[in-house]
């Protein structure tokens, strides 16, 4: 995760999906949001998979990161299943730590239209390390 907790990389994936938006309470929630522009959209229109998957895996990394640093936080595992489809508006993700342990954390994360209306979740695992 990135060694500046204001802002991440210019250039990079996150910057380039338009994820913004970062809280965190300092112990287990977080979120994030996503404006939906056609940069995220796979050719029928819709958000693509792997920018819900980006979406979550960035809130979870950087909400563990913020909690252990200077360790590492490293996205071991994401799994994302996809809800309903979303074409306009934003994309909200409310993430919940369920195991905040010494190694690893886990995530639930669940992400909203501008309507309220659920249309992904993910489970994330982040690994959690020591700097080499």
């Amino acid at each position: 995760m990135a060694t500046e907790p204001d802002r991440i990389s210019e250039g990079d994936l996150v910057d380039m999906l338009g994820i913004e938006g970062y809280e965190f309470d300092g112990v287990a929630e977080a979120s994030m949001r996503m404006p939906v522009r056609d940069r995220v959209k796979q050719p029928f229109g819709i958000v693509h998979g792997g920018a819900f998957a980006a979406l979550a895996e960035t809130v979870c990394s950087r909400a563990t990161y913020d909690a252990v640093a200077p360790r590492l936080a490293l996205g071991q595992a994401n799994e994302t299943v996809f809800i309903r489809p979303v074409r306009s508006g934003v994309v909200e993700a409310r993430a919940r730590a369920l195991h905040r342990g010494t190694t690893s954390w886990v995530w639930d994360v669940e992400m909203r239209d501008g309507d309220g209306r659920l249309c992904a979740t993910s489970r994330l695992i982040v690994a959690v390390r020591d700097a080499r």
